[in-house]
């Protein structure tokens, strides 16, 4: 389950995910938040929290996640990934020069810290 988190600034798309992440999570809660945010901004930030309760992805999903990162290749601005999921973790940092825009790994005990980098505060 994906959760949009409230509290951020206008041209950040936040969000928590939880359990199972599916394809119909992306298409029913992140990708029309993320493209409400696009039609605003010129750039977006994306935070992007897998705590303790994420379990995994599944294939639509991931093919999901992708797929919007790449449909707006230049309109990424930053993202936060927060998480203590190693494999999360590992895989973020090993493709992180794919992804676009500017992206850093944050530990959950680090969540300010990748608010405020998020935000440039």
């Amino acid at each position: 389950m994906i959760q949009i988190i409230s509290g951020f600034p206008e041209d950040v798309v936040a969000c928590s995910a939880q359990g199972r992440v599916t394809k119909d999570d992306y298409e029913r809660v992140l990708i029309p938040a993320i493209e409400a945010k696009l039609r605003d901004h010129a750039k977006i930030k994306c935070y992007y929290e897998l705590g303790a309760a994420f379990s995994s992805f599944d294939f639509g999903a991931a093919w999901a996640d992708a797929m919007i990162g790449l449909g707006h290749l230049t309109r990424w601005e930053r993202i936060a990934l927060v998480s203590d999921v190693e494999w999360i973790r590992l895989a973020t940092n090993a493709f992180r020069f794919l992804m676009p825009g500017s992206v850093r790994v944050f530990s959950t005990s680090q969540a300010a810290e990748a608010k405020a980098w998020l935000t440039g505060a």
